[in-house]
């Protein structure tokens, strides 16, 4: 088992909840500390509190890895005197670094809303709003015939040629290459200042343009010559499509009420907020964790029965009513589902790679309020 750096832990993380799957503006990465040290315990959180980072002192852990940012806005100054502050401080003293994955996490597949679509116990789940969609790039590549085949399994292997639950596409057409090596060149095939004639193949690949750079590399070290020709363009045509939040069915319909009881149980809160009639049939269900009052409208257009989302506004659940969209409001700290999700994923991924990182789920309760 290797022990593995911050750098790499964070690389795993992101291979499947990326940044660039984040909203706009969204205070993500590193907050606190350094990647550049070896990591052999890492707490998950919810939140960074005092208690939350006494509790990764006391794991011995290097790395928080939180949903909501410590440092959401941007501070101008660094007071120890004050919670931030305090915050940071003692991070600082036990060296833990401290990192955030909001939005990207909520995006991401497997994520907060996937996790808490499955607690609900979903089915035939989709995305809710799409917020994220990748281009599609082609690379035609002009390779001797003697060396296609090692060039398309290098390619495929870089991640070209993936089309839905396909990988390793390709398209092949033979023809003819010319070309004159001139002084000071070094040709892998012919002689200096002679006119050459090759049997070629014209490999063609599509892929998602993150992996530009992934495929060009392999292309280059893969391909024959000391000059490749190519040609690489970009589709009109989208693919990894992303988004916040989930809708799916119920299995079988409940009454609005009942599916609140179910809500209560499965996301295991005290109360419930509920907007709507208590006998409403409900059978397609929109969840979004946190704070979901600008999704009023989208889970409508969706044909939603009933949308679960926490920290609901007054005015925004009168909207909903005159929608005739039933709303259930668990509260913003049912995102907590993530710390568990988050370290199974994690522990399996650390596993495959053969990490000896252990991601440990913190018991600190987050949650601000108490009902009385």
């Amino acid at each position: 088992m290797k022990t593995a750096n911050g750098h790499e832990i964070i690389q795993l993380f992101e291979s499947w909840s990326p940044k660039f799957f984040a909203l706009e503006g969204d205070p993500i990465g590193l907050q606190v500390g350094q990647l550049n040290r070896q990591i052999q315990n890492v707490l998950v959180t919810l939140d960074v509190t005092l208690q939350v980072v006494q509790e990764a002192i006391d794991h011995n852990c290097q790395l928080i890895l939180a949903h909501h940012p410590p440092i959401y806005r941007p501070l101008k100054n660094l007071r120890t005197d004050t919670p931030t502050g305090n915050i940071v401080e003692l991070c600082i003293k036990h060296d833990i670094a401290v990192y955030a994955a909001h939005t990207n996490l909520d995006v991401a597949p497997g994520g907060v809303n996937d996790l808490l679509a499955e607690a609900l116990e979903l089915q035939k789940i989709s995305i809710l709003d799409e917020t994220y969609a990748e281009s599609v790039m082609k690379l035609a590549i002009f390779v001797p015939t003697t060396h296609s085949e090692v060039l398309r399994h290098q390619l495929a292997l870089a991640g070209a040629g993936q089309i839905g639950n396909y990988d390793s596409c390709s398209f092949s057409s033979l023809g003819t290459g010319r070309f004159q090596p001139l002084d000071g060149s070094n040709p892998a095939i012919g002689q200096l200042n002679t006119l050459e004639q090759v049997e070629e193949e014209k490999v063609e690949v599509v892929f998602e343009s993150s992996k530009k750079s992934k495929i060009l590399k392999a292309m280059y070290e893969y391909h024959p010559y000391e000059e490749v020709a190519f040609d690489i363009w970009e589709l009109d045509s989208k693919t990894n499509n992303q988004g916040i939040g989930r809708i799916g069915l119920l299995e079988q319909p409940l009454s609005l009420d009942e599916f609140a009881e179910k809500v209560k149980e499965q996301l295991k809160v005290p109360f419930v907020r509920i907007v709507g009639d208590a006998t409403k049939s409900i059978r397609k269900v929109a969840v979004l964790g946190g704070d979901g009052n600008k999704y009023i409208q989208t889970a409508k257009r969706a044909g939603a029965d009933v949308l679960v989302t926490g920290d609901l506004y007054f005015h925004v659940a009168q909207e909903a009513q005159l929608l005739g969209l039933s709303v259930i409001d668990p509260g913003h700290h049912v995102e907590s589902v993530m710390k568990s999700g988050v370290s199974v994923k994690m522990n399996n991924l650390c596993e495959e790679k053969k990490y000896s990182c252990r991601f440990i789920s913190s018991s600190i309760s987050t949650e601000p309020f108490r009902v009385k």
